[in-house]
């Protein structure tokens, strides 16, 4: 037995071992510190790179900024200020932060001067998802700043440093912080910047990690005590930096529970034959869930409400509130039109002799979950739906489909900002032809 655990110990030690292959610790030591320093060259590759990131996040481009992040030298400060915490180089430390301080001012400066003049104005889905950090991105600075640092300490280079730079994403948090600035949105600001330090701090603490691991030789502190002050601080501020991720992934997942707890919900329980659900809408807020229900038909009576709300716990929906809204206050807020395209869809829908058009076909095409960006952008909107449906041309007889998109607004915004808001729409889920109705 004693033999097969060695033999397994072996065989783990010669797979996993970072020794082998290692390059002279001077070699390592001289690259990472040579791409600390932020002038000449450099400080034009990062302003170049920013440009290319802002144009990218602004046209909507993922190939753009994929570019732009193989371009970026940001990754160097960073590995230098763990590589100086790592060996006690407290020099190089400052050397670090000093020059990591330095790209940061001028790539949110380079970007805020490019969205201020930019004729492009609107949010786009890449710029919002820099303004959402949570603990998945802790994982994914942590594992690509693990990779980034093992990588730098081979004989032989590999492409992984490229990886790790598109994997961490530095350069987007600081494009998007520049479009906070431009455009006066905080928000915007302060979940970039937090999404850019949760990346440059575990890019810093793996190469901590990584560096001690490997035994880097290093400077003995003359006061021992300076020495744990110095790790319990490092400690402290990877304590501070995750904390609020995690709580940000936890409302993440929780939010997608319940919305798709409410959608099996409705489309199990929801069965009136002479009754349609017309729009949905579901509300997740820390005051408690709601699901808004708009209905078109025969009403639905006190005791079959009673009876749905009762079954809402098997959906574990028990402290969500259910409002069905029919009858007199539903038609106050539906147009003909919309009754029209309910109808229609309804029918076609339904009608599995019927051989659809290539307009009905549309209607399969799913509509991606676009909650957290109008949330973002329009933080007065409580619920909202968004439905393919298919409009029928009395005259012409032809038919069409059209996306029918719902709003509750706690304020309701101004023509130019409705107007907005249809662009926006139509350009995120890939629509021709779209209905913005407001609920009022």
């Amino acid at each position: 037995m004693k033999e097969i655990f060695n033999a397994i110990g072996r065989f783990v030690s010669y797979r996993f071992s970072l020794r082998h292959d290692n390059a002279e610790e001077s070699d390592t030591v001289e690259s990472i510190i040579s791409n600390v320093e932020f002038k000449g060259a450099n400080l034009w590759t990062l302003i170049f790179a920013i440009f290319i990131a802002s144009i990218g996040l602004n046209l909507n481009s993922t190939a753009v900024i994929i570019g732009a992040m193989l371009v970026s030298p940001l990754m160097g400060p960073i590995m230098g200020i763990g590589l100086g915490i790592g060996t006690n180089d407290f020099d190089l430390v400052k050397k670090g932060a000093r020059n990591l301080a330095i790209a940061t001012v001028f790539s949110i400066a380079t970007s805020s001067l490019y969205f201020y003049v930019t004729p492009l104005h609107d949010a786009s889905s890449e710029l919002l998802a820099r303004t959402s950090p949570s603990i998945w991105d802790v994982f994914i600075a942590g594992f690509g700043g693990l990779a980034g640092i093992v990588a730098a300490t081979r004989k032989v280079k590999s492409n992984v440093i490229p990886g790790v730079a598109i994997a961490t994403a530095l350069m987007p948090p600081l494009c998007t912080a520049g479009f906070g600035i431009a455009s006066g949105n905080l928000y915007f600001f302060l979940g970039a910047i937090y999404l850019y330090f949760i990346n440059s701090i575990f890019i810093c603490v793996a190469t901590y990690i990584i560096v001690r691991y490997l035994k880097f030789r290093r400077k003995e502190f003359q006061d021992r005590e300076r020495e744990k002050k110095v790790r319990r601080y490092i400690l402290i501020i990877v304590l501070l930096t995750s904390a609020p991720s995690v709580y940000l992934a936890y409302r993440i997942v929780d939010r997608s529970l319940f919305e798709n707890n409410a959608k099996s919900f409705i489309q199990n329980e929801m069965n009136y034959k002479n009754t349609q659900v017309i729009s949905k809408n579901f509300k997740y807020s820390r005051s408690g869930n709601e699901i808004n229900l708009l209905l078109l038909g025969a009403e639905i009576s006190p005791v079959q409400i009673d009876s749905l709300k009762k079954k809402m716990s098997a959906y574990k929906l028990d402290s969500t509130r259910l409002v069905i809204r029919q009858g007199l206050s539903a038609k106050n807020e539906l147009d003909l039109s919309q009754i029209k395209a309910s109808i229609l869809e309804s029918v076609y829908q339904n009608d599995s002799t019927h051989q659809k058009s290539a307009a009905v076909r549309q209607l399969d095409r799913p509509i991606p979950e676009v909650g957290d960006e109008l949330h973002t952008l329009y933080p007065d909107l409580l619920r909202y739906s968004i439905n393919n449906v298919v409009v029928s041309n009395l005259v012409t007889k032809k038919k069409d489909t059209l996306a029918l998109a719902t709003m509750d607004f706690v304020k309701t915004p101004a023509r130019k900002d409705r107007l907005q808001m249809e662009k926006w729409l139509k350009k995120r889920i890939g629509v021709d032809s779209l209905k913005l109705v407001l609920i009022e």
